[in-house]
């Protein structure tokens, strides 16, 4: 699969090849059970594509959830946890490929929060983090622990939890991301 590339502020933003269907549905296998979320390929197109792609990878199996903010935040998506115990990114070692939540899959994409007409992080919200650079998501991706509106203005949401916030309120940092599959909604 050949990623296409536009230049930006110096640097090369990827442009996902995969193609939206529009009613896609992201399947979370975690180690603490099954989460499914419906991705908002209308609202963020250039993220949704790049999360189905990434899955379709196998990018995200067996990566650890590597960030807890108790009513804030749970994040994962982060490769440097692949190579890791879930013991030993609880303890906050380096692994490794390097600390836990700082790898990508070796691109960024485009912010979208600013376009999309439905960037609500909501409890259960699937939004990409990022660093400073607005265009700096890759693979790492978190769901809101309640509503979280102070950053709507700054990250991109691109999907809604339709089942499992009880699972994503279990989660804690070392818990595991099994598989995540992209299935299409009947």
């Amino acid at each position: 699969m050949t990623a296409r590339r536009a230049p930006v502020f110096g640097k090369q933003l990827h442009t996902p090849a995969y193609t939206l269907a529009g009613d896609e549905i992201a399947v979370i296998e975690t180690s603490k059970g099954t989460i499914r979320v419906r991705l908002d390929g209308d609202g963020a197109p250039i993220h949704v594509a790049n999360f189905c792609e990434l899955a379709q990878m196998g990018f995200y199996d067996d990566l650890k959830f590597h960030r807890y903010a108790p009513g804030f935040v749970i994040q994962g998506g982060c490769p440097n946890t692949r190579d890791m115990t879930p013991e030993q990114v609880a303890a906050g070692q380096s692994g490794p490929d390097g600390m836990p939540g700082t790898g990508g899959p070796g691109w960024s994409i485009k912010a979208e929060f600013a376009t999309n007409p439905r960037n609500s992080h909501e409890d259960g919200a699937l939004a990409m983090a990022r660093s400073q650079d607005p265009d700096s998501a890759g693979s790492q991706f978190y769901f809101c622990l309640g509503p979280q509106h102070m950053l709507d203005s700054g990250y991109t949401v691109f999907g809604s939890t339709i089942e499992g916030l009880d699972v994503i309120g279990s989660l804690r940092v070392g818990d595991v991301i099994e598989h995540v599959e992209i299935v299409h909604e009947s």
